[in-house]
């Protein structure tokens, strides 16, 4: 959170100006800040990230299947399925858990129309090599972001990766808005002009498909952003690299203490990139380890300290899809094996390191029980 004092100064002007959605000064304001921050020139804002990639598949026109993988969030494959495509499910790499190009190539059939990719924990996805898959056999690639604001690989922000990248601005991420997210555009192969033209079209869309004055061109949702979510957003860019800074701290703590231990996989950043550290997943293998991500997880709250299995279960093993085709999580044995295994770890900005190491205490205590 911003200091609050600087939080008022920034929605004080709503109290005279009354204007309190529909791109008011202060969304716009954050619209250009966002623009040069992820070198993107065409983004559109939305009340969730989860609206963001409904929006952009459907206004792509995409049909029959996307590949997509079930290490994520409900709300991955959520979108899929209510824009009535088809989710087929590649599985996992075992070192960052983000989506197996090679995986992804066997699932592809005469009926895939995309690649919907996942960045894990702020893990870049294999881009060169999902392009590579894409341009061969005529697909759009898009990015569920959600995890991965404020990430870079050679300098090139993960808001730059494939045909668009949607964010989620939810309270949760390293970077927030309280509630909200966005589309960044950028279509490979279309001029500035056709990427401007696509980015004022969801725009349209998400005010009820208003293309004019009492003009509606589309059927559309309300999915716009608000000036006070708008607002947090200046806020808390103008603070992001604070952030990130004391994450990186205690992130650095955890692998100190933990990195080494047999049974612990905390998944660390890649070199060439630059981390959010949104996240301090560890994967827990019971057999070396001594304790099952359960009894970790039992132990931690014994102490009052929170943690979630993330992600768990698996999107091919929720309930509302059991029985359907395709959805099977013995497809996909690596991130079956994840998600088995995966403990998210309290990691924040305001995380000191006693607060980590009182988490790592309860850990390794476990392994001796």
């Amino acid at each position: 959170m911003p200091p609050f004092e600087e939080y008022v100064d920034e929605i004080r002007p709503l109290w005279e100006s009354h204007w309190l959605s529909n791109w008011g000064s202060i969304e716009k304001r954050f619209i250009a800040q966002l623009n040069e921050y992820l070198g993107c020139p065409e983004i559109a804002l939305y009340d969730h990230g989860h609206s963001a990639i409904e929006a952009v598949m459907e206004s792509l026109e995409l049909t029959g299947e996307v590949i997509t993988t079930p290490f994520t969030f409900a709300s991955t494959t959520h979108a899929i399925v209510r824009r009535g495509l088809t989710p087929v499910f590649a599985d996992v790499k075992a070192d960052d858990f983000t989506i197996d190009p090679a995986s992804v190539e066997r699932c592809i059939t005469p009926r895939t129309s995309a690649i919907l990719a996942v960045h894990v924990y702020g893990n870049l996805c294999d881009d060169d090599a999902l392009r590579e898959i894409a341009d061969k056999h005529g697909l759009k690639l898009l990015y569920d972001a959600a995890h991965a604001f404020g990430v870079e690989k050679d300098g090139v922000s993960a808001a730059c990766l494939g045909d668009a990248s949607m964010f989620s601005f939810h309270a949760t991420k390293a970077f927030h808005t309280i509630e909200g997210g966005a589309a960044c555009i950028h279509v490979k192969d279309w001029t500035p002009e056709q990427n401007h033209d696509f980015r004022v079209m969801l725009d349209q869309k998400m005010n009820f498909g208003t293309t004019g004055k009492q003009v509606y061109g589309y059927v559309g949702p309300n999915n716009k952003m608000n000036e006070f979510e708008a607002a947090m957003g200046i806020c808390n860019l103008r603070h992001l690299d604070e952030y990130i800074d004391r994450r990186r701290v205690a992130a650095e703590r955890y692998w100190e203490r933990l990195g080494d231990v047999a049974g612990i996989n905390l998944c660390r950043p890649k070199p060439n990139t630059k981390h959010n550290f949104v996240y301090m997943p560890a994967i827990f293998d019971q057999d070396v380890f001594g304790a099952s991500r359960d009894q970790v997880q039992a132990a931690l709250l014994e102490d009052n300290i929170s943690c979630a299995k993330y992600f768990y279960p698996l999107t091919n093993d929720l309930d509302c899809y059991k029985g359907k085709p395709g959805f099977d999580p013995a497809d996909t044995p690596v991130a079956m094996r994840a998600a088995s295994g995966a403990l998210s770890l309290p990691l924040s900005s305001y995380l000191t390191t006693e607060d980590v190491d009182r988490v790592c205490d309860v850990v390794l205590s476990c392994a001796r029980r």
